[in-house]
């Protein structure tokens, strides 16, 4: 790039004279021997002028002769570079008009694809090189030790420099020759000369690498990416870029434009700072190159040393090699053949005890045999633990004190006894089974004695105070435990030898298993030992003690004749069967999840155990324990276990639930709470037991339970039907029985009537419940004479009822006494009460307001009774919803049923009015007619009546005969209620009618003067009459007679010889 070229370090080797190094910035020292000779580094130029190197280049003043032990050795070469300075490297100032290039100005450069070499490529040149490295390495870690016996050395004696010549080779002295003719004085092996005092105790200074931009030690360095080459030629133009064509367009004369960046071809200083970087780092190279020669002359001399060290070694085995020749001649030999004498007479012995073991073996293994066939499964079990450790070489059989010890070894890989492990194998497995039998005979057995001796009336009640206790109840005052709690040590002890002899014979599992499997077949053989016989033979047993087994019929029809003798059975016998059933699998689970802990409790102290037969010592029986332990704690998981075998008998019970549903919907009321009863204590036992909830089995038990209060309601709403279909409507006596149930209903508001409750309580003795539910009832209302007791009292009111009234009555105290058995089904109970209610209005209303009694129950019309009687039932239920609503709220969750209640009563409300405003339209009717015939007499005829006219009497008569009729069979605000339109009827029509007679003699006048005075006479002590009379009588004396000015008398009197109204009268 210039075009004095760059002078390498061979280049320095001539001797010829060359421009002085004064015009650069470095500092001389010359040797006191040998006048200086300078040699130019590089040709002068201006980039002195412009970077300061910082520093003084002079090699001869700190180092010795630059020697090169071979072309660039690789111990020299990798020495520990110098470690940069901290100067700030130099960089160029950019120019005032300096615009950095973009990417269109830079021409793109194609790059070269470098190709994938594979490691393999590499392999040789690695092998090679790495011998060299690590020499290196053990000459640079061993540098100390060796500069100190180069000390030594030289303090012994100073070593000549003919010595040092001819370990120097030419190449060294050539390149030495390159760096200063004053080097060989200043060699680290020669008298130091006498220095510049400038240059006393400082070392020369050297460029540092700093200077050099960072961009050339990059890893990444490649001069053909054009960012790279941009940075190292200082962003100078390579290609000068066309000018852009002038204002006045002309094109045909094109000069350079202006970029303020230099040319790459006439950039001198650029050249020669590129020149002067490869000559820092050659410096830097020499530097490092002559400061590993030290460790290298003292490698050399420490190599000197092993030769010697080593030929003298080798002296010495020589020696010693003859000396075991001899040796080994008359002594070895010798020895040999006594060693292997003994050893072939000790493989001898060893083949001799190995083939007894053997013998040993085949006897013990027939031993067990016979020993398992006779049933002695213990003697088997001990023989065959010590024929397996005989097989290992653990045990030796007893033998005479004479002969020598025995020595056992491994016989487990012997060809003679591969098919041995089968037989062992089959040997454990039928041993195993032995104690399987035992084990399973001693559970199964004090299962079934636990459930045969458990009684039913115990395990009831303590079903009983179970759900008494979860309900909030008294707790039981029995402080013993149960009897399936009981275990004694008898079984115990059985139960742990049963287990350790399992445990031994690695057969837990599979009696685990097996007990399982047992405990679930058991759970089917308990509900079948209580069914009815399947087998056409046994007819007349309903109950008998297990299922006949007939070959003669198919599985099929086993079951049809099951089925069939299932839906023969009575409400009692069917109840007692399943209470067996329910309370022998309940005893069973209970007793087996006390036999579960008790065997989880046994394995878990299975590893202090030892049998007293065997000789094995217990630190070695621990391992089988600790598995039999978890086997047994995996196969007998008790909530799994006690799940599958609840699973079970609630899917048999279902199955025979589901046989007796038509049985089961058409049982009593009483019978039906009972069974529900024992069906829920059963679940809730079930549950307890496993933790699941039995969905299949309440389910079944609820749509039995939806089944019968369908039935139910329907029954009830026949049966009120019927009742009120034959009713005449005449008021009953409420009697003693009526009463007590009135209080019931009324009392079931506010807490819970023992006489309904005790019915569930299956748990308490029949003679207890009886005397529970014949407690006297206290009587309803304050009144207590018996001529009172007919009728009903609600909150001091009294109701004269008909035998419909008490119908619907008994109707709401039995749907009572389901909701407080069969709390969980209070809303479709309520919905058939409400039907029933409902069924109560629509159908009085047929039969009273429609005349429907006139068919139904003969009756020849409807009268004003009938309709008292009917407003009055309608009262009574009215006061009885909002006791009933109380009930249901109490026993219930918060829901729609209240509105429903309210509904209804308002129902029962629309419906009293409607008999009301009923009667005030026939009484109005007939005060109409009665005016009508008023209209049709003569007032001034002479030949009229000499009394009271017979429309009057009629309509008193009438009225009279309703007032007594409501008065006796309503209370007094509800004659109130109906009389006070009726005489407002009354005020309406006889005022119009009297005002409107026409009296013109004094004989009319006084005819209509006795009709106002006997209709005054008669209704004026009916409350709600009012001035009616008065004002007719003021119309009449207002009137005016034709021909007399006198008015007519105030009073006159009536006719003696008035009717009597009858007692009743027809609507």
């Amino acid at each position: 790039m210039s075009a004095s070229p760059r002078k390498s370090i061979d280049s320095l080797a001539s001797g010829a004279s060359t421009p002085s190094l004064s015009q650069y910035s470095f500092n001389q020292v010359e040797s006191p021997r040998v006048p200086p000779q300078k040699y130019p580094l590089r040709r002068g130029s201006t980039a002195s002028s412009i970077v300061s190197i910082g520093g003084v280049l002079d090699p001869s003043n700190r180092h010795g002769a630059i020697a090169e032990s071979g072309q660039n050795a690789i111990s020299t070469l990798l020495q520990p570079p110098i470690v940069r300075t901290g100067l700030v490297p130099h960089s160029s100032a950019a120019t005032g008009g300096y615009k950095p290039p973009s990417t269109r100005d830079i021409p793109p450069v194609p790059l070269t694809n470098i190709p994938h070499v594979d490691r393999k490529v590499f392999e040789p040149y690695l092998t090679q090189v790495g011998s060299l490295y690590e020499v290196f390495q053990e000459a640079k870690e061993g540098s100390g030790e060796q500069d100190s016996q180069l000390a030594r050395s030289a303090g012994k004696a100073s070593p000549r420099p003919d010595d040092y010549e001819s370990l120097i080779p030419r190449s060294f002295e050539r390149r030495a020759s390159a760096i200063s003719t004053n080097s060989r004085s200043s060699s680290p092996y020669s008298p130091p000369g006498r220095k510049r005092s400038s240059n006393r105790g400082r070392p020369p200074a050297i460029t540092p690498l700093s200077t050099i931009p960072p961009v050339y030690f990059e890893d990444d360095f490649h001069l053909e990416n054009p960012r790279t080459f941009d940075v190292v030629s200082e962003r100078s133009e390579v290609v000068t870029p066309p000018q852009a064509p002038s204002k006045d367009n002309r094109v045909d004369i094109i000069e350079p434009a202006q970029t303020g960046r230099k040319v790459l071809a006439t950039n001198a200083i650029l050249q020669e700072k590129l020149s002067w970087y490869m000559d820092t780092v050659e410096i830097h190279l020499i530097s490092s190159i002559s400061t590993a020669s030290k460790s290298f002359f003292t490698a050399l001399g420490s190599l000197r040393e092993l030769h010697a060290e080593a030929a003298d070694s080798v002296k010495r085995i020589q020696v010693l090699r003859k000396d075991l020749q001899k040796i080994d001649k008359e002594m070895a030999l010798g020895g040999l053949k006594i060693v292997n004498l003994r050893r072939r007479r000790e493989n001898v012995r060893m083949l001799s005890d190995a083939v007894s073991q053997l013998r040993d073996v085949v006897k013990s293994v027939t031993r067990c045999e016979e020993l398992a066939e006779n049933g002695d499964i213990e003697e088997a079990a001990d023989g065959l633990e010590n024929v397996e450790r005989l097989m290992v070489g653990d045990y030796t059989p007893d033998q005479s004190t004479e002969d020598e010890p025995r020595k056992t070894v491994d016989l487990r890989r012997l060809k003679a006894l591969e098919g041995a492990s089968n037989e062992l194998d089959q040997l454990r497995f039928q041993i195993g089974t032995g104690y399987e039998n035992r084990f399973l005979n001693e559970l199964l057995g004090d299962l079934r004695r636990h459930v045969e001796n458990a009684p039913l009336a115990t395990t009831v009640q303590r079903w009983g105070y179970s759900f008494q206790r979860q309900r909030g109840g008294q707790r039981s005052s029995i402080a013993e435990p149960p009897a399936y709690m009981s275990i004694d040590d008898q079984l115990r002890s059985q139960l742990r030898l049963h287990l350790t002899g399992l445990a031994r014979v690695n057969h837990t599992t599979p009696a685990a298993t097996a007990f399982k499997t047992a405990i679930l077949r058991e759970m089917k053989s308990l509900i079948r030992r209580h069914m009815p016989s399947s087998n056409d033979d046994d007819n007349e047993s309903m109950v008998s003690v297990s299922t006949h087994r007939s070959h003669q019929l198919s599985s099929q029809e086993k079951s049809s004749i099951l089925a069939r003798n299932l839906r023969a059975m009575d409400a009692e016998d069917a109840y007692n069967m399943l209470a067996q059933v329910y309370a022998g699998v309940s005893e069973s689970l209970r007793r087996l999840s006390v036999q579960v802990k008790v065997l989880l409790d046994i394995a878990s102290g299975l590893g202090g155990l030892q049998s007293p037969k065997s000789p094995v010592p217990n630190t070695e029986r621990r391992p089988s324990a600790h598995a039999a332990q978890d086997e047994i704690l995996q196969v007998l998981d008790m909530s799994s276990l006690l799940g599958q075998a609840v699973d079970i008998a609630q899917s048999q019970a279902t199955k025979v639930l589901k046989v007796r549903s038509e049985q089961t919907a058409n049982l009593s009321k009483e019978d039906f709470v009972k069974y529900f009863t024992l069906n829920r204590l059963f679940a809730d036992e079930c549950e307890a037991i496993s933790g699941r909830s039995g969905t299949a089995f309440k389910t079944a038990v609820g749509n039995q339970i939806r089944d019968f209060i369908n039935r139910f309601g329907n029954e009830q709403r026949h049966r009120i039907v019927q009742v009120m279909d034959s009713d005449r409507w005449d008021a009953k006596d409420f009697g003693e029985a009526e009463t007590e149930v009135l209080d019931r209903i009324l009392t079931a508001s506010t807490k819970d009537i023992d006489a309904w409750v005790d019915t569930s309580k299956i748990w308490i003795p029949q003679e207890d419940r009886q005397i529970t539910s014949t407690e006297p009832a206290a009587v309803n209302g304050s009144s207590k004479d018996k001529d009172k007791a007919r009728n009903a009292v609600i909150d001091e009111q009294k109701y004269i009822l008909s035998d419909s009234a008490m119908a619907i009555m008994r109707s709401i105290e039995e749907y009572q006494f389901l909701m407080a058995n069969i709390p969980n089904m209070i809303p479709d109970i309520s919905s058939g009460l409400l039907e029933s209610l409902k069924l109560f209005n629509s159908r009085s209303s047929q039969l009273i307001l429609g005349a429907g009694a006139t068919r139904s129950a003969g009756l020849k019309n409807i009268t004003t009774k009938h309709l008292a009687l009917s407003s009055q039932a309608l009262s009574f239920i009215i006061a009885l919803v909002p006791y009933i609503r109380e009930f249901v709220r109490r026993h219930s969750p918060p829901s729609s049923l209240m509105a429903d209640f309210d509904k209804v009563k308002r129902l029962y409300q629309e419906h009293q009015s409607g008999i009301h405003e009923k009667l005030v339209d026939i009484m109005g009717s007939r005060s109409y007619v009665h005016v009508n015939a008023m209209r049709k007499i003569d007032w001034d005829s002479s030949s009229g009546p000499t009394g009271v006219n017979t429309y009057m009497e009629t309509l008193t008569k009438e009225t009279g005969t309703l007032h007594r009729v409501l008065s006796r069979h309503l209370p007094e605000m509800t004659v109130m209620m109906i009389m006070d339109p009726v005489f407002n009827s009354y005020r309406d029509q006889w005022t119009r009618a009297f005002d409107e007679a026409e009296a013109k003699t004094e004989t009319g006048k006084q005819r209509l003067h006795r009709d106002a005075e006997y209709f005054q006479a008669k209704l004026s002590k009916i409350d709600g009459f009012g001035d009616i009379g008065e004002r007719l009588l003021e119309l009449v004396n207002r009137k005016t007679i034709e021909g007399s000015s006198q008015p007519s008398p105030d009073k006159e009197t009536p006719a003696n010889g008035s009717p009597q109204p009858q007692d009743e009268s027809k609507s």
